[in-house]
């Protein structure tokens, strides 16, 4: 079983805590992702980078789909949509802090569950290899690309 993109969640909780600290919240967005639509005149390197404080833009609203609100772009009303598979940062323009993402890519599927042996045709070699395996089998945690 799969999951969401953990991605919007922590994009919202970032976005909260860079302005409950005062500063201000830049997302650096890969301007050429599907999808995407920014005034292109602003693209440097493929990417743009964008304020979204309350003060700098109008409507934001940050969907598990996308990023989407109203800014002005050398005085132009421009309505800008990043999905947010494009997000590449949010950070806090006065000193750096907050988080990159890696491209989502697909997750693996996880490990099949350890199943015990049972039923009329387990003996006890079978029973002690079952015993064994679960003990073996210890919660941990790894890294997932």
């Amino acid at each position: 079983m799969t999951m969401t993109s953990h991605r919007p969640y922590m994009i919202r909780a970032l976005h909260e805590w860079i302005l409950d600290n005062n500063f201000t919240p830049y997302i650096l967005v890969n301007a050429f992702a599907e999808g995407v639509e920014v005034p292109q005149d602003f693209v440097k390197d493929d990417q743009i980078v964008l304020n979204i404080s309350p003060q700098a833009i109008k409507t934001l609203n940050i969907s598990n789909a996308a990023i989407e609100f109203e800014g002005r772009f050398g005085g132009i009303p421009t309505k800008v949509y990043a999905p947010i598979n494009a997000i590449v940062s949010i950070y806090a323009r006065e000193n750096g802090q907050g988080m990159m993402f890696e491209s989502d890519d697909p997750m693996p599927e996880p490990p099949a569950p350890i199943s015990s042996v049972s039923g009329p045709s387990a003996g006890k070699n079978d029973d002690k290899k079952s015993k064994g395996a679960a003990k073996s089998a210890k919660p941990s945690l790894r890294v997932v690309k």
